[in-house]
């Protein structure tokens, strides 16, 4: 019997400094900057927390005597290639020009399913802005859509899932509960 998770509690970084930290996760992201203290296991290192909007949290470990790494973050077997945190369309379409304006770099992407911004962080881990192509029907989740868009998209022996796929799977679901 497997051990049931039910969602992530937090993620941990190693960040550099304090106000790397806090210049990045909350002065380009907008995570507020909720709390720090001592790193309880590494007596060198703060640790930080920062909310990214859902009640959850994100932390970074910081230490004073290092610098930001200044160089992209390694993707090796074992690495976390990416974290990716959700944004609404208007939030998504402003982004670009915002992250321009703060002198970030990014590159942006359709990814069929979702619309994609990713940049990095002061230590090069890169960071994915993600904005959903549909709504969630009430009573169902995103991941609910997804595996009816997947589903569809098998049958139909289509390469990825489009738009067509995602409004053909809310469809289903709407009908589904109409059902009920």
């Amino acid at each position: 019997m497997s051990v049931q998770v039910q969602g992530v509690h937090h993620i941990t970084l190693v960040g550099s400094t304090r106000q790397s930290a806090i210049d990045f996760w909350q002065g380009v992201l907008g995570m507020p900057f909720i709390l720090e203290q001592p790193n309880l296991g590494k007596a060198d290192e703060n640790h930080l927390y920062f909310d990214p909007g859902d009640g959850r949290l994100i932390t970074v470990f910081t230490n004073e005597e290092t610098v930001d790494a200044g160089r992209n973050a390694p993707r090796e077997v074992g690495c976390v290639e990416h974290i990716a945190f959700n944004v609404s369309r208007a939030t998504f379409q402003l982004a670009p020009a915002r992250l321009t304006t703060l002198g970030i770099g990014f590159i942006q992407r359709d990814r069929g399913f979702m619309d994609s911004i990713y940049l990095r962080d002061p230590n090069g881990l890169k960071v994915e802005l993600a904005c959903y192509k549909f709504e969630v029907p009430e009573g169902f989740r995103a991941a609910d859509v997804l595996m009816a868009a997947q589903r569809l998209r098998i049958e139909r022996g289509h390469h990825h899932i489009t738009e067509e796929h995602l409004a053909d799977a809310v469809a289903s679901l709407m009908a589904r509960r109409e059902r009920l």
